[in-house]
Protein backbone atom coordinates (compact mmCIF):
# COMPACT_ATOMS: atom_id res chain seq x y z
CA UNK A 1 0.00 0.00 0.00
CA UNK A 2 1.20 3.38 -0.70
CA UNK A 3 1.57 6.10 1.67
CA UNK A 4 0.62 9.59 1.44
CA UNK A 5 4.56 10.76 1.86
CA UNK A 6 5.08 8.02 -0.99
CA UNK A 7 2.71 9.54 -3.12
CA UNK A 8 4.24 12.94 -2.25
CA UNK A 9 7.15 11.73 -3.12
CA UNK A 10 6.02 10.57 -6.62
CA UNK A 11 5.05 13.88 -7.35
CA UNK A 12 8.20 15.42 -6.21
CA UNK A 13 10.30 12.91 -8.38
CA UNK A 14 8.01 14.09 -11.54
CA UNK A 15 8.88 17.69 -10.74
CA UNK A 16 5.45 18.86 -9.50
CA UNK A 17 5.26 21.25 -6.15
CA UNK A 18 4.17 20.05 -3.28
CA UNK A 19 1.28 22.62 -2.23
CA UNK A 20 -0.39 22.28 0.96
CA UNK A 21 -3.73 21.75 -1.11
CA UNK A 22 -1.62 18.64 -2.99
CA UNK A 23 -1.14 17.46 0.75
CA UNK A 24 -4.53 17.69 1.75
CA UNK A 25 -5.58 16.13 -1.45
CA UNK A 26 -3.59 13.26 -0.75
CA UNK A 27 -4.05 12.72 3.23
CA UNK A 28 -8.02 13.30 2.37
CA UNK A 29 -7.92 10.61 -0.76
CA UNK A 30 -6.15 8.19 1.82
CA UNK A 31 -8.04 8.48 4.59
CA UNK A 32 -11.98 7.97 2.34
CA UNK A 33 -12.83 4.93 2.83
CA UNK A 34 -13.71 2.74 -0.20
CA UNK A 35 -14.33 5.14 -3.83
CA UNK A 36 -14.73 8.65 -4.19
CA UNK A 37 -15.44 11.27 -6.68
CA UNK A 38 -13.34 14.62 -6.85
CA UNK A 39 -16.32 16.74 -5.71
CA UNK A 40 -16.82 14.38 -2.52
CA UNK A 41 -13.01 15.36 -1.98
CA UNK A 42 -13.07 18.69 -2.26
CA UNK A 43 -16.22 18.93 -0.33
CA UNK A 44 -14.42 17.44 2.60
CA UNK A 45 -10.86 19.23 2.19
CA UNK A 46 -13.31 22.40 2.06
CA UNK A 47 -14.93 22.11 4.82
CA UNK A 48 -11.67 22.79 6.96
CA UNK A 49 -9.69 24.84 4.27
CA UNK A 50 -12.14 26.69 1.57
CA UNK A 51 -9.76 28.37 -0.79
CA UNK A 52 -8.70 24.67 -2.15
CA UNK A 53 -10.37 24.56 -5.53
CA UNK A 54 -12.13 21.89 -7.29
CA UNK A 55 -9.66 22.05 -10.22
CA UNK A 56 -6.52 21.50 -7.88
CA UNK A 57 -8.22 17.97 -6.78
CA UNK A 58 -8.55 17.30 -9.98
CA UNK A 59 -5.04 18.06 -11.26
CA UNK A 60 -3.83 15.88 -8.61
CA UNK A 61 -5.89 13.30 -9.14
CA UNK A 62 -4.72 13.11 -12.86
CA UNK A 63 -1.19 13.28 -11.69
CA UNK A 64 -1.58 10.87 -9.12
CA UNK A 65 -3.41 8.57 -12.15
CA UNK A 66 -0.52 9.19 -14.62
CA UNK A 67 2.38 7.98 -11.94
CA UNK A 68 0.01 4.71 -11.59
CA UNK A 69 -0.93 5.00 -7.84
CA UNK A 70 -4.58 6.23 -8.61
CA UNK A 71 -7.43 5.18 -10.88
CA UNK A 72 -10.97 6.34 -11.92
CA UNK A 73 -13.79 4.25 -12.59
CA UNK A 74 -17.07 5.22 -14.58
CA UNK A 75 -19.52 3.90 -12.21
CA UNK A 76 -23.00 4.78 -13.89
CA UNK A 77 -24.22 7.89 -15.09
CA UNK A 78 -22.45 9.85 -12.48
CA UNK A 79 -19.32 11.05 -12.30
CA UNK A 80 -16.02 9.25 -12.11
CA UNK A 81 -14.39 7.44 -8.96
CA UNK A 82 -11.17 7.17 -7.22
CA UNK A 83 -9.45 4.81 -5.45
CA UNK A 84 -5.73 4.29 -4.38
CA UNK A 85 -4.38 0.74 -5.06
CA UNK A 86 -3.68 -1.87 -7.94
CA UNK A 87 -6.48 -2.01 -11.04
CA UNK A 88 -9.73 -4.07 -10.01
CA UNK A 89 -13.13 -4.22 -11.96
CA UNK A 90 -16.15 -2.71 -10.50
CA UNK A 91 -19.33 -4.26 -10.57
CA UNK A 92 -22.21 -2.19 -10.13
CA UNK A 93 -26.18 -3.06 -9.35
CA UNK A 94 -28.65 -1.30 -11.71
CA UNK A 95 -31.02 -1.84 -9.45
CA UNK A 96 -29.67 -0.90 -5.60
CA UNK A 97 -26.16 0.48 -6.84
CA UNK A 98 -24.18 -1.59 -4.99
CA UNK A 99 -20.51 -1.48 -6.08
CA UNK A 100 -18.81 -4.74 -5.99
CA UNK A 101 -15.00 -4.93 -6.21
CA UNK A 102 -13.44 -7.97 -8.22
CA UNK A 103 -9.88 -8.99 -8.68
CA UNK A 104 -9.08 -7.31 -12.36
CA UNK A 105 -7.53 -10.65 -13.40
CA UNK A 106 -11.36 -11.94 -13.33
CA UNK A 107 -10.67 -10.62 -16.83
CA UNK A 108 -7.91 -11.57 -18.18
CA UNK A 109 -9.31 -14.28 -20.58
CA UNK A 110 -11.75 -12.18 -22.22
CA UNK A 111 -8.63 -9.42 -22.43
CA UNK A 112 -7.01 -12.19 -24.05
CA UNK A 113 -9.37 -12.86 -26.72
CA UNK A 114 -10.38 -9.42 -27.23
CA UNK A 115 -6.64 -8.75 -28.03
CA UNK A 116 -6.18 -11.70 -30.00
CA UNK A 117 -9.17 -12.00 -32.19
CA UNK A 118 -9.57 -7.92 -32.22
CA UNK A 119 -6.18 -6.31 -32.03
CA UNK A 120 -8.20 -4.54 -29.15
CA UNK A 121 -6.59 -3.54 -25.85
CA UNK A 122 -9.38 -4.16 -22.63
CA UNK A 123 -8.43 -1.40 -19.94
CA UNK A 124 -9.71 -2.81 -16.82
CA UNK A 125 -11.62 -1.12 -14.42
CA UNK A 126 -12.37 2.00 -16.68
CA UNK A 127 -15.71 1.72 -16.61
CA UNK A 128 -17.82 -0.98 -14.18
CA UNK A 129 -19.59 -3.87 -15.48
CA UNK A 130 -23.33 -3.28 -14.93
CA UNK A 131 -25.72 -6.01 -13.85
CA UNK A 132 -27.79 -7.11 -10.87
CA UNK A 133 -26.37 -8.35 -7.61
CA UNK A 134 -27.69 -10.98 -5.73
CA UNK A 135 -30.32 -9.30 -4.35
CA UNK A 136 -31.82 -8.77 -7.42
CA UNK A 137 -31.22 -11.39 -9.38
CA UNK A 138 -34.34 -11.39 -11.59
CA UNK A 139 -36.63 -8.61 -13.18
CA UNK A 140 -40.30 -10.35 -14.21
CA UNK A 141 -41.17 -8.99 -17.80
CA UNK A 142 -44.74 -8.68 -17.48
CA UNK A 143 -46.34 -9.35 -21.10
CA UNK A 144 -49.54 -7.67 -22.03
CA UNK A 145 -51.63 -9.07 -24.69
CA UNK A 146 -52.65 -7.45 -27.38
Amino acid sequence: MTTANEMLDQLREKGSRITTARRLVVSTLMGASGHVTAEELAATIQEQHPEVHLSTVYRTLDSLEKLGIVGHTHVGHGPSVYHVGVTHQHLVCEECGAVIDVPADMLEGLRDTLHAQYGFELHIGHFALLGRCALHPHVQTVRISP
